[in-house]
């Protein structure tokens, strides 16, 4: 019987069960953030998902150890990225990748680090700038916003707002400062954009290079099987035209991914990451603006009251009533806002066009190889039939020489039967002799000179007909 003493040390601690746990659950990632700076940071899944707003089955698609198709995803606040061994989750202001330490994906970390340096400077003064403007926006309603979905967003707020047009007839006209800086903000690609740009720069590159590879290695010897058809030659050309369905797949499915996204408009806008987040922004300052407007009212219909009780009864019911009207319409239409606001796709749609058109043409030249693959397999096979063919009529012609050496067999056989002629009686004097043996080569020659005549008949009689060439 057990005691209890040996069922607690056969127990395992329990901190290292946890440990091992924890260990299993946290992933390596290198982290670049937007000024360039990359680092190794070992998060867990549920932090990741915390952190980029994904759920679980989009962070599945990541996993090095799956294996999942091309494929790019929008979401609320992150992009996931899956394009070959190219994997990545692009927020705002991060990118996040897990298979940092493959060889093939370390030239497109520095890749990255580089376009995200070089562009940093100028995407920093673009982010100070529209921060800025979103201050004074949010001190002085009359200057416009950067981007015409933001320009709606606050014509809404301030149709909602309860401020007289005699107070916003007064408001300074909008700075050509302000105009300048929004001028400066829409020749800068966001960072999320540049960061997507990079990744798919980098799967064109690894595709049209492993395209070029295989082209290089199946002219020549599709061209060396055109030549010389042996099983070395055609065991080559059966490698290469698995390798070439391989690659023609993958690329099929970067380019139907990218046309997917160009189709649908919607899906391109989630990808707006950054001027969600200024819109956002936008939208929390309009509030609390408006806010701010409502609780001035409120002190001037305080103020009011205690100057004539009578008359400001009703009025304080209108405005109650009016404001009451507003506190309801500010939920309707900031969710209205938010749903509503759609951004530009232009810059996106130009990006992902020109990426379309570059593994467009890498197919193109798969199919032209495929091409060259199959017209060397017809090339193939007709040399093969036409080998065919040739077999055949050798064999129709040794056939008809059988037929012929049977018939002159079959005269070879008359004569060797023991019929009692004088051709068979032996010479008595040398004249009979000598006819006997003029006999005997009269009829073989003839006979062989009969079965010669009946074959050359023969053969002309089927290249007549067509039977034979």
């Amino acid at each position: 019987m057990e005691t209890p003493h040996a069922r607690a040390q056969a127990v395992p601690p329990p901190g290292g069960t946890r440990r091992k746990a924890a260990a299993a659950a946290t992933r390596e990632w290198l982290v670049v953030s937007s000024s360039g700076g990359a680092c190794l940071e070992d998060v867990g899944k549920h932090q990741v998902m915390a952190r980029t707003g994904l759920p679980a089955r989009d962070l599945r698609v990541l996993d090095p150890n799956l294996s999942y198709p091309s494929s790019i995803l929008g979401r609320e606040r992150a992009i996931v990225v899956n394009l070959e061994r190219f994997r990545a989750v692009i927020t705002a202001h991060e990118v996040l990748i897990p298979n940092s330490k493959d060889p093939v994906v370390a030239p497109f970390v520095r890749e990255l680090q580089a376009r995200i340096s070089d562009s940093g400077g100028a995407n920093q003064t673009s982010d100070l700038d529209g921060e800025a403007l979103t201050k004074e926006t949010s001190t002085s309603p009359g200057i416009a916003v950067p981007g015409a979905r933001q320009r709606d967003a606050l014509e809404a707020s301030e149709q909602n707002n309860s401020i007289p047009a005699r107070e916003n007839s007064s408001l300074p006209a909008p700075p050509p400062l302000a105009l300048l800086k929004v001028q400066s903000m829409k020749k800068v690609l966001p960072f999320e954009f540049r960061a997507l740009e990079v990744c798919l720069e980098s799967a064109c590159r690894c595709l049209e290079a492993e395209t070029l590879t295989l082209e290089k290695e199946a002219y020549p010897a599709l061209d060396e099987l055109t030549s010389k058809i042996s099983t070395l030659n055609l065991e080559r050309v059966r490698q290469i035209k698995s390798r070439l369905v391989a690659i023609s797949g993958r690329v099929q499915k970067v380019r139907d991914e990218l046309e997917h996204l160009l189709d649908d408009d919607m899906d391109m806008a989630e990808m707006y990451l950054t001027e969600k987040l200024m819109n956002q922004r936008i939208f929390e300052s309009s509030l609390s603006r408006i806010h701010e407007n409502d609780h001035n009212h409120d002190g001037k219909d305080h103020h009011d009251i205690d100057n004539d009780d009578d008359d400001d009864d009703d009025d304080d019911d209108v405005t109650e009533g009016n404001r009451g009207e507003d506190i309801q319409s500010d939920p309707g239409s900031s969710n209205g806002g938010i749903t509503a606001i759609k951004p530009n796709i232009e810059e996106l749609e130009m990006l992902l066009e020109a990426y379309f058109v570059q593994i467009d043409g890498t197919l193109n030249k798969l199919s032209h190889l495929r091409e060259y693959v199959d017209d060397t397999e017809d090339y193939i096979n007709i040399m093969l039939d036409d080998k065919q063919n040739q077999l055949l009529q050798m064999g129709v012609m040794l056939s008809t020489a059988t037929v012929v050496i049977t018939t002159g067999v079959v005269v070879v056989g008359l004569f060797g039967m023991n019929i009692g002629i004088s051709l068979y009686n032996p010479p008595t004097t040398p004249e009979e002799a000598q006819m006997s043996h003029m006999k005997f080569w009269g009829t073989t020659f003839g006979t062989i000179g009969g079965c010669v005549i009946l074959y050359i008949l023969a053969i002309g009689w089927g290249k007549k007909s067509g039977l034979l060439q």
